[in-house]
């Protein structure tokens, strides 16, 4: 079977592909629609991080593609229905970088409050600046989180082990770790030093920060933004930080970014003092991509070797155990009534005992996973594939 693998992805992804017997095509790039279109053909797993978009249109060019790999922890670039009414498998990482986005967020806010960029561009201009004026410890200042999950939730227990007082903001319901209170969004702004955004990608999220939003927040304190680039008002942000409203801001995601290393990049922060502009490198660390790339590739074997999706964010979380004798037939199929006793009826019709069966259902797709003893296990296969309703079956083994 053939994988391709795009924006280089780590190398330890390759190696378990193609040590499981796959014929791996690896590119550095995100490719242009066509040349996507071109690699994709044929390849039944395509890895992917977040510059490269899954889409109907690409999935009509791939009828044999059974599982697509985010390499990266966010999947709004992959159309998720469009992939599940194909029987497309979507597997992600989305907590294989949270320890590299957690220490730069640390990183970073020590350096805003100690105005450490501006006294190392004084340095370099060959200007010597020593004050203590505006430089301040993070220990004993509030960290205000927006967005609690496996980042926020991890940066809140590493800022209060140097100090911080945390307080935070979700829309939903978490349990807050150590000494973190929840706090409603207006009074998070107000009160907080740090603001520090992590939410995810939702379309709920788009704008979510802006001239109503800095303008509550506490004159002098500082802001973050390390989750996603269309959240914050980058026009409005740049007018408090000229207007010193507030003290300084760092920003790892923007709205519009470059598509490739070296391209011309343009931002409204562009040269305003105290300010740490990143190129959406929060999660890039050599140790967080080999994780994602251990972890993800992992998941497309699983699937592809042994039906289990208990990982998937697009179909049913099955994740059976490997039998050691007989054969396994995997069957996606629209969550109608009767479907299963269809697919029972076929091995009855044969004479075929079923040793193990396991069905779950997500949304309008249903996913059964039969284990059978049987010399014609292809014949059966072929018999469960032609059924109505059937989205796609395969013989796993």
């Amino acid at each position: 079977m053939k994988a391709v693998l795009l924006e280089a992805i780590h190398p330890d992804a390759a190696t378990a592909l193609a040590e499981a017997g796959f014929d791996v095509i690896q590119t550095r790039h995100s490719p242009p629609p066509n040349e996507l279109a071109r690699l994709a053909a044929g390849a039944a797993v395509l890895g992917i991080r977040s510059r490269t978009s899954i889409d109907e249109q690409l999935l009509a060019t791939c009828p044999g593609l059974l599982a697509v790999g985010a390499f990266c922890v966010g999947v709004e670039q992959i159309d998720l229905a469009a992939c599940r009414r194909r029987g497309v498998a979507v597997f992600n990482a989305p907590y294989s970088n949270t320890r590299s986005v957690v220490e730069l967020a640390l990183g970073e806010m020590i350096m805003l409050l100690r105005g450490v960029f501006g006294r190392s561009n004084d340095l370099h201009a060959g200007v010597w600046t020593k004050s203590a004026d505006g430089c301040r410890e993070i220990r004993g200042k509030r960290l205000g989180i927006v967005g609690y999950g496996s980042i926020g939730s991890q940066l809140s227990v590493l800022a209060e082990a140097l100090g911080m007082e945390v307080v935070y903001y979700d829309v939903a319901e978490k349990l807050s770790l150590g000494n973190a209170r929840k706090v409603a969004f207006d009074e998070l702004l107000a009160t907080a030093d740090v603001v520090t955004l992590h939410v995810d990608g939702r379309p709920g999220n788009q704008g979510l920060f802006g001239a109503r939003e800095i303008g509550l927040m506490k004159p002098g304190a500082v802001f973050m933004n390390l989750s996603r680039g269309f959240v914050v008002d980058m026009d409005a942000l740049a007018d408090a930080l000229a207007s010193k409203k507030l003290a300084g801001a760092a920003i790892d995601v923007f709205p519009h970014e470059p598509a490739g290393n070296g391209d011309p990049f343009h931002c409204a922060l562009q040269g305003l003092p105290n300010v740490i502009l990143t190129p959406h490198i929060g999660g890039s660390t050599e140790e967080a991509q080999q994780n994602i790339g251990r972890f993800v590739a992992a998941r497309l074997l699983d699937y592809v070797r042994l039906g289990s999706a208990s990982a998937s964010v697009n179909l049913p979380a099955l994740h059976p155990p490997r039998r050691k004798d007989g054969h396994r037939i995997a069957h996606l199929h629209d969550n109608v009534p009767g479907m299963l006793a269809r697919i029972n009826d076929t091995f009855g019709r044969r004479g075929v005992n079923i040793t193990g069966q396991h069905l779950d259902t997500r949304g309008d797709v249903g996913y059964a996973i039969v284990d059978f003893e049987s010399a014609d296990g292809p014949a059966l296969a072929a018999d469960v594939a032609a059924l109505p309703g059937t989205i796609l079956s395969r013989l796993v083994y």
